[in-house]
This record gives C-alpha cells, structure tokens and sequence, in this order.
C-alpha cells in the first residue's frame, strides 16, 4: 500500500484552514532533494508557514510538497518530499499530527527484500491488534 502521510497532510491542513488557524509543518532537513531556507534550519529541522497568506502555489501531492514563498525578503521555491514532514499542526493551539519514522523503515525493509521473501515473513508473523478499547 501507498503511504497514508500525504493524505493525512491535506487533511488536517484542511482542518485547520477551516477553522481559522495558521497550519505549520515541521521538517527533517537533514535529507536528500530539499530545496528549503537552510539559513532556518536548527537541529536539522525546519518549521514552515503554510498558510495561504504565506505561500502561493502550494501543492500538496502525494510525492512531494511545493509552494513559493519569501524568506528575508527573497522569494524562493521551496519543494521537499513528503516523507520529510514530521508533523503537521496549527500555531495557534498546536493541535495536529506527529508522524513517525517508522513508515520510511519498513517501507526500506521491504525494497531490499525480494517480494517472494516479503510474503513469507508476512506469513510467518503473528498478528495482533493494532486497536485497543478507550473507556
């Protein structure tokens, strides 16, 4: 299956345009095929503005999320691959998502493994509920 990342991304960006906050992304910046303000990167994160009053031309594909923006008065085009966003949440109150590393791990996991071998570790695991019951 695909990831569910970038779908969860329009979502809640969604969300949190209609309720009238400003919807923030945190960024792993320390990988590949960024094109990002680095003079704002810390720790190898960055935190963008992606409202609509921020940016213009927002695009939020499956693959990767693009839109133009101004940094210290510069414009720049700004692109970084899905699987680089952290979390997605609004300024305001902080609500949102954290996503976790995990996806990126399994999804190496199964390219480096042949798909013969891929079912058969899929079969030999036991399989347990990922649900639990909130009272």
């Amino acid at each position: 299956m695909t990831s569910n990342r970038p779908y969860l991304l329009r979502a809640l960006y969604d969300w949190i345009c209609d309720n009238h906050l400003t919807p923030y992304l945190l960024i792993d910046a320390s990988g590949d095929d960024l094109s990002i303000p680095y003079d704002f990167v810390k720790d190898n994160k960055i935190v963008l503005n992606i409202s609509s009053s921020a940016v213009r031309d927002l695009d939020l594909n499956n693959d990767y999320i693009s839109f133009k923006a101004r940094f210290s008065g510069r414009s720049m085009n700004v692109y970084f691959p899905v699987e680089a966003v952290l979390a997605i949440y609004a300024n305001e109150n902080g609500r949102g998502m954290v996503f976790q590393e995990e996806e990126q791990e399994v999804k190496k996991e199964n390219e480096s493994v042949s798909n013969s071998e891929a079912v058969k570790k899929e079969t030999k695991k036991k399989k347990t509920p990922h649900l639990k019951i909130v009272k």
